[in-house]
């Protein structure tokens, strides 16, 4: 009986998503002018609220995180890429308005240029209401974790800001590989893992401990990459190659999105280096079709409601987590 009431709260309850892609046309637009829409090796999907509400509805998903996808719309021209940025920060802030209570946002901001980055944040945070920001890996060879980005870090640290990851074209990119296999096949994990590594060996998060981070794809290949790390940091420190890592203060503090259809293997990975608390659910929507998302969706549900030890979690990987990260009542 305490299966079957644990089974129908899953599916009574509405999932919050904590990756999808808002994508205008304006954006797409400065892609076009620049010959950048296929710079990521995949086209850009076509989204509106409209369709995005009635996706949820159908999948019976409660809340979405709305996110600027890869690429970074900038190509040498600050003032163009400010104004590309502002105007998908104001339009998700207005999907926001028009739809209450279904629609969250973490801001874009104009990297690589760090002064334009730290006024939109500002803007985005205090004047809009962001709900965080979204980081690219890297912006134009600008990674997460380099010391250019610790005036922008120190902002958001203050303002206790949510950042969510989202893997870019690397810089410089492996152009044979590129021809054989979109960015998506194995580079996005490469990169996200590259990224998070950087953060990690400078102690970001523990620096600027108000910070939360949420990596996409299912922790990419840190189930893998961490343990390495920890084995081999001991001679990289003793030949002066690193410093130390704070391992518990900097994991703490980052989060997971399922997106990419995770097996119960893929889950319990995740959770040897993190805890439950910190796994939250996520499409990718709209990259894939409804269908597939659905379908995806669906598989989740079945996967930890068959699973003793995760069933345990769904709630929480489903909503309770997400609920709590972005306060959403």
């Amino acid at each position: 009986m305490a299966a079957l009431i644990s089974s129908i709260m899953l599916h009574a309850q509405k999932p919050v998503d904590t990756h999808t892609h808002i994508i205008l046309p304006e954006y797409k637009g400065l892609l076009q002018r620049y010959g950048a829409g296929l710079e990521e090796t995949f086209p850009l999907p076509d989204w509106d609220a409209e369709r995005h509400m009635a996706f949820m509805d159908s999948a019976g998903i409660g809340c979405a995180v709305l996110t600027m996808p890869a690429p970074q719309p900038y190509y040498g021209d600050v003032p163009e890429s400010v104004a590309c940025i502002r105007h998908i920060n104001e339009a998700s802030a207005e999907v926001k308005a028009k739809y209450p209570g279904h629609f969250k946002f973490c801001a874009s901001l104009p990297l690589p240029d760090v002064d334009a980055a730290i006024r939109e944040a500002v803007y985005a945070l205090d004047t809009l209401g962001a709900d965080g920001v979204k980081l690219a890996t890297n912006s134009r060879g600008q990674y997460l974790g380099d010391k250019e980005l610790d005036p922008l870090m120190e902002v958001l640290n203050e303002r206790h800001a949510v950042i969510i990851v989202h893997p870019h074209r690397p810089a410089p990119y492996p152009e044979n590989i590129i021809k054989t296999t979109p960015l998506a096949m194995y580079e996005y994990p490469a990169e996200t893992t590259r990224a998070v590594v950087n953060m990690l060996a400078r102690n970001v998060l523990v620096r600027y401990p108000n910070l939360k981070v949420v990596v996409p794809h299912c922790g990419s290949f840190l189930p893998l990459a961490i343990p390495r790390m920890k084995s081999i940091l001991p001679a990289m420190t003793a030949g002066g190659y690193m410093q130390s890592i704070d391992w518990e203060g900097n994991l703490s503090r980052l989060y997971y999105d399922l997106a990419g259809n995770p097996t119960a293997e893929v889950i319990r990975a995740l959770l040897t280096i993190t805890s439950p608390e910190h796994i939250l659910y996520g499409s990718d929507y709209p990259y894939l079709s409804e269908n597939i998302l659905h379908n995806n969706l669906d598989r989740l549900k079945e996967t930890l409601d068959s699973d003793e030890e995760l069933s345990r979690y769904a709630e929480m990987f489903l909503w309770g987590n997400a609920s709590q990260l972005f306060n959403i009542k």
